[in-house]
């Protein structure tokens, strides 16, 4: 990962470019590859988990991924200057645990989500293009928004998916749906210093369920009339001699679309009451604020040390079913205690539901109606808050490859007092080969 967040090196923002592989450098094939600018990498993940007390129903579930990624530098395999291109490409398999369990808000798992059981779901397709020496960069395609905007690299360490790895409540709304998924548009970066960048971005605002359709091929989808627009500034300083690398970065997305009001109707009553339409409302709006901060250094690595992350999210919560979320957690790596490829982590998160969904499923409780899903899946009880705490340790089993005990803990599962707090443990298993 030491490419991460880096502009003047590999691919403009993360991808598997770069990284050992289990099978090093595949007689050859690789270096070959990467002399003409073609990245081109595979990775397995595997994940199991089952709640040892509370939720919904006692799971135990495996479900996990292979990922393809073609990265292209167009400057060594055809001269064109600053110019790549990124296709990244999924198969899924398993089932969902957070269904089963009951919670779908903070989402213990890592892996079964949008693309479900697919051969081939297309997670991005999109080109970079770099001006004025690598201070202006310009992206164009198939983009999952969370790759750019309140994105952090060392979230991911963590198997619950909801800061890996741009983190809720934007990313599950229809403007700003992240990793799987992809938004057609654009994003301008500036960088007036090589610690400081300023990032807006304009994408089609899909109406349907899947972005491209649940397999995400179908980019001319029917509907794309509104836009989303998203904006952020970062710094990236780096202190003392050790060079402590930090992440520090603010942002804001509006989407123009109009959307139900998730309580009133059109006069400002319960719609399930009153039977009248639904108001619809003119525009979302999402905010962030994100850092993560090296405190010890451990090795060469962006993410070779002590490091601290959090962050504070808000949506719009007449619109949007979570107000709001925080979090702050800890990764270490290994080299202290001489296991330079082991990782160590905990994580602590806090989820207020908005007073709005709530009073649609307090209405919902008084008619004798089923309470209705929203942007989180199904919904059992009145929602209010949820705290999550999350501890993981991950082995280096070989090059590129590691297993990872994870544990999680939910008070509220789904933001509701209708099941028990639930223990979970996890266990994944990661490799690049």
């Amino acid at each position: 990962m030491d490419n991460v967040g880096e502009f003047n090196v590999g691919p403009i923002i993360p991808t598997l470019a770069g990284a050992p592989h289990l099978f090093g450098d595949w007689h050859g094939i690789q270096p070959w590859l990467v002399k003409r600018g073609i990245f081109l990498n595979f990775s397995l993940n595997e994940e199991y988990m089952g709640n040892i007390t509370g939720g919904k129903t006692r799971a135990n579930v495996l479900a996990g991924q292979v990922a393809g990624e073609l990265d292209i530098d167009w400057q060594r395999l055809a001269g064109v200057n600053g110019f790549w291109t990124h296709m990244l490409v999924v198969n899924g398999h398993g089932r969902s645990f957070s269904q089963a369990v009951g919670d779908s808000v903070t989402n213990p798992e890592q892996i079964y989500g949008a693309r479900g059981n697919v051969v081939a779901h297309l997670v991005e397709l999109y080109a970079d293009k770099t001006f004025f020496n690598k201070h202006v960069i310009l992206s164009l395609g198939d983009i999952p928004t969370g790759s750019f905007f309140s994105f952090d690299y060392t979230a991911c360490f963590f198997m619950n998916v909801s800061v890996c790895s741009n983190f809720a409540p934007g990313k599950y709304n229809p403007g700003g749906r992240d990793w799987p998924s992809g938004n057609l548009g654009g994003v301008l970066r500036i960088r007036p210093t090589d610690q400081t960048y300023i990032m807006g971005g304009v994408f089609a605002v899909s109406p349907h369920a899947y972005n491209g359709g649940i397999s995400g091929w179908a980019m001319a989808q029917s509907g794309l009339g509104k836009v989303t627009s998203q904006f952020e500034i970062g710094w990236m300083p780096e202190f003392g001699r050790d060079k402590l690398r930090g992440n520090y970065k603010i942002g804001y997305w509006y989407d123009n679309s109009r959307y139900p009001n998730l309580y009133e109707d059109i006069n400002g009553n319960s719609f399930q009451a009153t039977g009248q339409s639904r108001r619809y409302e003119a525009g979302m709006n999402v905010a962030w604020l994100m850092f993560d901060q090296m405190l010890m250094r451990n090795g060469p690595g962006l993410t070779n040390g002590l490091i601290i992350e959090g962050g504070a999210g808000y949506a719009q919560g007449n619109e949007v079913a979570m107000r709001d979320r925080e979090w702050v957690g800890f990764v270490d790596s290994g080299t202290s205690w001489r296991r330079p490829g082991d990782f160590v982590g905990i994580l602590f998160q806090h989820v207020d539901m908005s007073r709005t969904v709530s009073l649609q499923q307090e209405s919902s409780q008084a008619l004798g109606q089923p309470f209705l899903s929203n942007q989180w899946g199904p919904v059992y009880g009145i929602q209010n808050w949820e705290n999550m705490y999350e501890a993981f340790y991950s082995i280096n089993l070989a090059p590129a490859t590691n297993l990872q005990a994870d544990f999680q803990y939910m008070q509220h599962p789904g933001a509701t007092t209708t099941f028990k707090d639930v223990a979970v443990l996890g266990g994944q298993f990661t490799t690049n080969f």
